[in-house]
């Protein structure tokens, strides 16, 4: 295992470093950062959005494809975010491919560590790229999920959403929130608000 390097680098040095690392990380105005280890509620977590969103693709028949965590997305030329999930439109990305250059959903799931991160500067960092429509927030605890949604005209629209769908247009899919939240793995006070 390799030491995190010391001085800034570019998104491109970082990716060249970081394929072969052990862990996760992510890239911050230059910096390598370590992510720290994960609750099993936020792993099902992110495992249950990848499978809804990916259900939502096949059901709408969209050209898309949904990813778990791993992918990078690039925010500018010295910050890039590793999502829980996400969606991507059009050809795919060849297998070898460690880069995500169009998504346009971006999931983050809230851990401890995490939670100012993903609520303020990752919030303002995936909406400087200009394929992203709508960046969720869910609480893997709490049955909360809250939805970013750049509009035409850029502005961009926030959805607390506790029930239902949430509908991603673009593309063109939806997601059951309850497929989600299923009542057998949060029991009834993780639900009280």
């Amino acid at each position: 295992m390799s030491a995190i390097p010391e001085r800034p680098m570019t998104v491109d040095e970082y990716l060249a470093w970081a394929e072969g690392q052990p862990g996760r990380y992510e890239l911050w105005d230059g910096v390598v950062c370590a992510m720290s280890p994960k609750r099993l509620g936020h792993v099902k977590m992110k495992l249950r959005v990848a499978r809804a969103l990916e259900d939502g693709i096949r059901r709408a028949g969209l050209p898309c494809d949904s990813l778990g965590d791993g992918a990078t997305v690039r925010i500018d030329r010295h910050s890039a975010y590793e999502p829980d999930a996400l969606v991507y439109c059009g050809p795919k990305l060849p297998r070898s491919a460690i880069e995500v250059p169009n998504p346009i959903i971006v999931v983050e799931a809230l851990s401890p560590s995490t939670r100012r991160i993903d609520a303020i500067a990752k919030l303002e960092g995936y909406f400087k790229v200009a394929s992203v429509r709508h960046y969720l927030i869910i609480d893997p605890d709490v049955r909360t999920i809250i939805h970013y949604e750049r509009r035409d005209d850029s502005s961009i629209l926030t959805h607390i959403v506790k029930d239902g769908d949430i509908l991603f247009a673009p593309p063109g899919l939806s997601i059951a929130v309850g497929d989600l939240y299923p009542d057998d793995e949060f029991p009834p006070e993780a639900n009280a608000p």
